[in-house]
């Protein structure tokens, strides 16, 4: 019996590294593709330039590919490590991987949009190459917060001693607690990289605005970013509440979708919180004379695309707490 678990502790450790590896490079790789796409254009349009748009497009590339640099440091620490061998923590293993994973998806993707629009930035405004690099930098590692938080969480599942945890309702609550911050990292790293991109539109199109499209880009990308902070608080509750044993699989199916609630549910606010900003920025540098009235609507708008991640938040406290 007891080597039938070490074996499946181990195998849900080498699925969960998989599956974190996996996503993660689908993000990273989309990101990266994206950047060296705009740059390509950029070059065709000013070749001159083509010193400048290299060295900005793998600079956004790096930063693209932290993500997957996550997924690939909690892949190899599933690989290599040695577990408690115990069925709740296999649990806890595989959830680990598809935290990671899910969590590197969106911000890969993200840091994408940053980095190719300040590539085709330099081609039009070759003056603004230095703001448009500084600002890409700020736009893209704030894309890259939602993947840390997921990190913290595939730690913890990895790392706590679970095993005095009554399996049922416990190995749900942390399968659920890995989907919440995963999933819901989706959309915050998405959502930030648009409004980073529409920042890098402003300011190579009116280069005396990157004060005020920097302050609107980190405002715009605090509000894409709620999605990922309510995701990590009801992994929080998720990984510390200790539930009792249990016969029935009532409590284990609502705390699995008190997690897929909020992981889900914080994929399309995240996504369209950034839309929001992206096209406020976008049209600053179009007319910055009002710039305070694009970003009070900028911030309406998304707070009202908040909404929905809100109603998910109440359900996954409500069947954590309530059900």
């Amino acid at each position: 019996m007891a080597l039938e678990v070490q074996i499946l502790v181990k195998g849900a450790a080498y699925l969960g590294a998989g599956v974190a590896i996996g996503l993660g490079a689908i993000g990273a790789g989309v990101g990266e593709g994206y950047t060296a796409g705009f740059a390509n254009r950029a070059i065709s349009m000013k070749p001159e330039k083509a010193g400048d748009v290299l060295k900005n497009m793998l600079i956004g590339q790096a930063l693209a590919e932290s993500a997957a640099i996550f997924a690939l440091v909690i892949a190899m620490l599933l690989v290599l490590m040695e577990f408690q061998a115990n069925a709740i923590t296999a649990v806890a293993l595989a959830a680990a991987g598809i935290c990671m994973g899910f969590g590197a998806l969106g911000p890969g993707i993200g840091a994408g949009f940053p980095a190719g629009r300040a590539c085709e930035g330099i081609s039009r405004q070759p003056a603004t190459s230095s703001s448009l690099s500084n600002t890409m930098l700020v736009g893209s590692a704030v894309c890259q917060t939602s993947a840390i938080y997921s990190m913290v969480v595939a730690l913890m599942l990895m790392f706590f001693d679970y095993s005095t945890r009554a399996f049922n309702p416990n190995a749900a609550a942390l399968f659920a607690a890995g989907l919440s911050t995963g999933l819901a990292a989706i959309g915050s790293g998405i959502g930030e990289g648009l409004t980073a991109g529409g920042a890098m539109q402003t300011i190579a199109r009116q280069p005396t605005s990157v004060g005020r499209a920097t302050a609107s880009m980190l405002i715009g990308q605090a509000v894409a970013e709620t999605p990922a902070i309510f995701g990590l608080l009801i992994s929080m509750i998720l990984l510390f509440r200790v539930y009792p044993g249990a016969e029935s699989v009532i409590t284990a199916a609502a705390l699995l979708g008190a997690g897929l609630s909020m992981g889900l549910g914080g994929i399309g606010p995240g996504i369209g919180s950034g839309a929001a900003g992206e096209y406020a920025l976008n049209w600053l540098g179009r007319n910055e004379e009002i710039g305070g009235l694009l970003t009070r609507t900028m911030l309406v708008g998304q707070a009202v695309s908040q909404s929905t991640s809100i109603y998910a938040m109440v359900i996954a406290l409500v069947l954590i707490f309530v059900v």
